[in-house]
């Protein structure tokens, strides 16, 4: 077998596809199930808003993907990525400063963002409260798709993906063996572990320390709203919170600092984005939100993902920090050209060593 793939997530089943359609022989291993893990709970949003030249190349090229994702995956479901925008709001001018600094990096790297003043930012997004507003960062080219679980079907479609749990990885020859728990043996020249933090556990015996870490997220969903209230998603970094209205009607609004327990502190967080709606978004003041949704990323001390080989024939793609679904066909062809003896300069910003060396690349623009 040429590769086996462990986790079938968006980011692992995007580096099968790539492989497979390559001409490889590949086989995905997954403990679960096809996106059981974040894959199965991110809402679809696709941005090119970010704070260094890496996330925003990546995120590049991921879009001119995603624009054509129904073709390129041959899906009979349109997978459509709904161009509605982005505004990253500023109350202060401090955070205008850095919106601007992270705007002219994405203009270097081609991303067709700008700097909007208050009387704008109201006229992208009707009903926003403007009055405290300094500013915002706009891109009217991201987006999100309506139906994220379809695109990661789309990819898993037509791949051999199997059900085991990989207990251990052990060098065998050129290549690699998978020991899983169910006795099950599988042998690869080449093996790409996309397991998100479940990635660290498999890799450490073999030496390989990664520093990532899982960091519980939540977001709250309305039932569907008949009325439009709510076309761009709509971030604020100070009050941390971001809303945006899907298009079946719901609306998905986040705590961003939500933490911990959610039986003890799900009205706190629900206070929290009642607090911000009220200062920038009054028309979604009647907006109820009775699903809580927990999801989990995969953080690294940087917050940008490790790529790259750290072995012979043993390649990594985790440590996402909740942007790996707007990221993955830009992460898979970098990983497949790898495989195949090539090497994209993104591999030396974002490969493991980087933690040791001090080489770390802090992304400012998380949401």
């Amino acid at each position: 077998m040429d590769v086996v793939v462990v986790g079938a997530g968006v980011v692992g089943l995007a580096i099968a596809r790539a492989a497979a359609e390559r001409g490889r022989s590949v086989v995905v291993v997954e403990r679960q199930g096809i996106a059981a893990g974040a894959s199965g709970v991110q809402p679809g949003g696709v941005r090119q808003q970010w704070g260094t030249p890496v996330a925003c190349r990546l995120a590049r090229e991921s879009v001119a993907f995603w624009r054509e994702a129904t073709e390129r995956l041959g899906s009979r479901t349109p997978l459509e990525l709904r161009r509605s925008g982005y505004l990253f709001v500023a109350l202060g001018e401090e955070t205008l400063a850095r919106l601007a600094a992270n705007v002219e990096v994405q203009n270097a790297e081609g991303v067709p963002s700008r700097i909007v003043t208050p009387v704008e930012a109201a006229e992208l997004v009707p009903g926003l409260r403007a009055d405290e507003l300094a500013g915002g960062a706009w891109c009217g080219d991201d987006g999100y798709f309506d139906r994220p679980q379809s695109v990661v079907e789309a990819f898993a479609a037509d791949l051999d993906v199997r059900l085991h749990d990989v207990a251990r990885l052990t060098p065998a020859g050129d290549g690699w063996l998978l020991a899983c728990s169910d006795g099950t043996q599988l042998t690869a020249d080449h093996v790409v572990v996309a397991a998100g933090a479940d990635s660290v556990a498999l890799l450490e015996p073999l030496g390989i320390e990664l520093p990532i870490d899982r960091e519980e997220r939540y977001l709250f969903l309305s039932e569907p709203v008949p009325e439009r209230l709510l076309e761009p998603l709509v971030v604020s970094p100070e009050l941390a919170f971001a809303a945006k209205q899907l298009t079946d009607g719901r609306v998905l609004a986040s705590d961003l600092t939500a933490r911990g327990a959610a039986d003890d502190e799900r009205e706190q967080w629900r206070a929290h984005v009642r607090g911000a709606v009220e200062r920038l978004l009054p028309q979604l003041t009647y907006v109820t939100y009775p699903l809580l949704v927990r999801g989990v990323y995969d953080v690294t001390p940087d917050s940008q993902p490790v790529l790259g080989p750290v072995a012979p024939g043993l390649h990594v793609a985790a440590g996402f920090s909740g942007h790996g679904f707007m990221i993955a066909p830009a992460v898979a062809r970098i990983v497949v050209d790898a495989l195949a003896g090539g090497h994209d300069e993104i591999l030396d910003v974002l490969g493991a060593d980087r933690f040791s060396t001090g080489r770390l690349v802090p992304e400012p623009q998380l949401v």
